[in-house]
């Protein structure tokens, strides 16, 4: 059976790898499977209602939910089967963006899951003339359930309605968290996901029956398309949130995964509680951690050591980072990094305590894979994003830029690229680019192919293209890979480097507040909060001094110069309203915090 459409996929799980628990998440409490006939007969169910309720193809419905859910799976396969376009929104955005969103879209119809989310897009709604009715996952009164739509109907009549459903139609349009301006929706076809899915189907560590853990949104096209891909290969999807993962009644040692998808901070904080753990062990408990911790920092993906230096390791695994894999679940075979840059520390560490880490990279555009990390031998090198999927063209661009030997923008063609920005054709022009007669999407990065042990080609990205500063003496400087390995120490949260047209490079820098607490009460220093520790004479020396370790790893002009520590939490959503910090995939937002530390940030150079 060959999947040409995204709604095949359950259909082909039926055929080869039906599940008991096919999906499931918590329900009041209670672990909640359905198995993958009852996943199909509640699609078909949602299909017939909407058919009642006058939904053709090409019009669009929006799902929106804190948590993923099986609704959310359920209702989008009843939806692609007729033809209709999933237009999922992420929850922490504000009733403004709803409207702007849904308008742009011409949205009919609007489920959403639990908090506030009825009450923000109910807010909206006045402004928003195309939409009609909003419905909830979950019983609430005076609201529309969406099992009020579940009908019956004739069963040609919906398999009429599938068969008029093409390959490259329009499936989802998805709108990208954009730094600054409004959000541009991406039109991608079933052909454009699917050529994705197909990709990495054989690339996936784990067979059919082995259990994934889903807590990324999945209104974002990273999990959505993992997502799609663990239906395919008859995989357990166990939902859950990010705030339900650790610790001994956490949903990691409930579920005990096989593998899972996750961003870069996730790791990045589940490292920094396992080195917290390590400060605040005594005697030799302490020192075998840190012992331990050390070895990994050699560590290179297919290294083999021998001697002495592969007991070490052995003794190392027996004592210490067992327990470690034990923390997440204690059957993780492999980890899916992406929608933002992993440190190479991160990496190093977990695939050295035998959690094997591997990072993929593309952009809501592309489907999103454009390169991937392979858990094969020869399959992966530490810096890099891996090496591009069977039929994506990746080419280094280096005109229009003032780039290093080698480097340049990278540019990508394949089955994968969007149709294009909905009803912005000036916008999609603006992102593609002839040469010698081929199409190339203009993914905004800068990068190099470089070689592995084995000759292979391997993406190593450098840089957002739109985010290299211009000092005032002329020198270009790439901030990404300069925070990024500053964010390796475990006293630093976020940091941004500045320096736009001035003298030299500066950074402010969000400390880890737990891991600065701990390190002023080892060293003496009172701790009431983070405001007043940051002014401590101790704690800047101590931050000078992490400036000193990794300033050496970049060029004079690249070294950061000056830092201001904030006190703040920089997050991809704000309570009282402000502007956020981050994008939902947890990047800087550069514009808005050069808006709100403006002042800081001319103290550091006066």
């Amino acid at each position: 059976m060959e999947v040409t459409r995204l709604f095949e996929y359950i259909y082909y799980q039926q055929k080869y790898h039906p599940l008991k628990k096919s999906i499931g998440h918590k329900e009041a409490g209670q672990w909640k499977y359905y198995s993958t006939d009852e996943i199909i007969d509640t699609a078909n169910k949602i299909s017939y209602g909407l058919m009642k309720m006058g939904l053709e193809p090409g019009d669009k419905v929006a799902l929106i939910s804190y948590k993923n859910c099986p609704e959310w799976v359920m209702m989008d396969i009843g939806m692609q089967q007729l033809g209709i376009v999933n237009v999922p929104v992420y929850p922490t955005i504000s009733s403004g963006e709803y409207e702007y969103i849904f308008n742009d879209a011409e949205v009919k119809y609007c489920f959403v899951g639990e908090g506030d989310l009825y009450e923000k897009v109910k807010k909206a709604q006045a402004n928003i003339p195309s939409l009609k009715e909003i419905y909830t996952f979950y019983k609430q009164d005076g609201r529309k359930y969406w099992k009020d739509l579940f009908s019956e109907g004739d069963a040609d009549a919906l398999q009429a309605r599938k068969d008029a459903v093409k390959p490259d139609d329009l499936a989802t349009l998805i709108y990208t968290s954009g730094t600054t301006g409004n959000p541009k929706g991406v039109m991608l076809s079933h052909d454009n996901i699917v050529s994705n899915v197909s990709n990495v189907r054989e690339l996936l560590p784990v067979t059919a029956g082995a259990r994934v853990l889903s807590f990324l949104p999945i209104c974002h096209i990273f999990e959505r398309t993992a997502s799609y891909s663990y239906i395919y290969n008859g995989l357990e999807i166990t939902f859950t949130g990010t705030d339900n993962l650790g610790g001994e009644t956490g949903d990691l040692q409930a579920v005990k995964p096989n593998f899972f998808t996750t961003v870069p901070r996730l790791l990045e904080k589940v490292y920094e509680k396992i080195y917290n753990k390590g400060l605040a062990l005594t005697g030799i408990k302490k020192k075998l951690f840190f012992w331990a911790l050390e070895l990994t920092d050699d560590y290179e993906i297919d290294k083999k050591y021998s001697g002495i230096d592969a007991l070490k390791r052995k003794i190392a695994d027996k004592l210490i980072f067992s327990k470690w894999r034990a923390a997440l679940g204690g059957n993780v075979k492999g980890i899916l990094t992406g929608a933002a840059a992993c440190p190479a520390k991160i990496i190093r560490v977990f695939s050295a305590a035998g959690i094997p880490v591997r990072e993929g990279y593309g952009l809501t555009e592309t489907s999103p894979g454009l390169t991937i990390s392979r858990y094969e031998k020869d399959g992966a090198v530490i810096g890099t994003v891996g090496s591009p999927l069977p039929n994506v063209e990746i080419y280094i661009d280096p005109s229009d830029g003032n780039y290093r030997e080698g480097e340049g923008e990278i540019l990508a063609r394949g089955p994968n690229i969007m149709q294009g920005y909905y009803q912005k054709p000036d916008k999609t022009a603006e992102v593609m680019k002839e040469i010698e007669g081929k199409t190339w999407f203009c993914t905004g990065d800068v990068g190099k192919l470089v070689s592995g042990p084995s000759g292979k080609k391997f993406l190593k990205i450098t840089d957002r293209k739109k985010e290299l500063l211009k000092t005032s003496g002329g020198k270009y400087v790439a901030p990404a890979p300069i925070e990024n390995k500053f964010k390796e120490d475990f006293l630093i949260e976020q940091m941004m480097v500045v320096g736009e047209k001035k003298k030299f490079v500066s950074a402010l820098i969000v400390p880890a507040e737990e891991a600065l607490k701990d390190w002023c009460a080892q060293n003496g220093v009172e701790w009431s909060n983070c405001a007043n520790a940051i002014k401590n004479e101790k704690v800047l020396a101590q931050y000078q001094e992490v400036i000193n370790k990794y300033n050496p790893e970049f060029s004079h002009v690249e070294q950061v110069k000056k830092f201001k520590l904030i006190d703040a939490v920089w997050e991809p959503t704000k309570v009282d309203g402000s502007k956020a910090e981050l994008t939902p995939t947890m990047k800087l937002k550069r514009r808005v915090i050069l808006e709100k530390y403006h002042n800081d940030i001319e103290e550091l150079y006066q």
